[in-house]
C-alpha cells in the first residue's frame, strides 16, 4: 500500500498547554513537548513568606496532635462509660436471629 503525503498535526491542550505532533495515517503521538512550567513564587521573599507559614501551620498541627493523644485515655474512658451505660439500660434482647434462622 502506497502512504499519502500527509502532514503531521500538533494538538494544543488547553487544560495543561502540552503540544502533541500527531500522525494522521498511523494515528499516533510523535512527539510531546510539555507546557513551559510557571513559576510558584514571583520573588524569594514570597517564597520564604511561604515555608514560614508551612513551618507555624505544620507547629499547630502537631501541638494538637500531642493534646488530643494526652486527652485519649479520658476520652476513651467516657465513651465506655457511656456505652456501658447504654448497655445496661437496653433490655436484653436474648440471641440475635440470623438469616438462617428464619427459613
Amino acid at each position: 500500500m502506497a502512504h499519502k503525503d500527509t502532514a503531521m498535526f500538533e494538538v494544543f491542550c488547553p487544560d495543561c498547554g502540552a503540544t502533541i505532533k500527531v500522525d494522521p495515517a498511523t494515528r499516533t503521538v510523535i512527539a510531546h513537548t510539555p507546557a513551559p512550567r510557571k513559576k510558584t513564587f514571583e520573588d524569594f521573599d514570597a517564597a520564604t513568606r511561604a515555608l514560614r507559614e508551612q513551618e507555624t501551620r505544620k507547629e499547630s498541627l502537631f501541638r494538637q496532635a500531642v493534646d488530643a493523644e494526652k486527652n485519649k485515655e479520658d476520652v476513651m474512658a467516657k465513651k465506655f462509660s457511656e456505652a456501658l451505660r447504654k448497655a445496661k439500660e437496653s433490655p436484653d434482647i436474648g440471641k440475635p436471629l440470623r438469616d438462617f434462622d428464619l427459613d
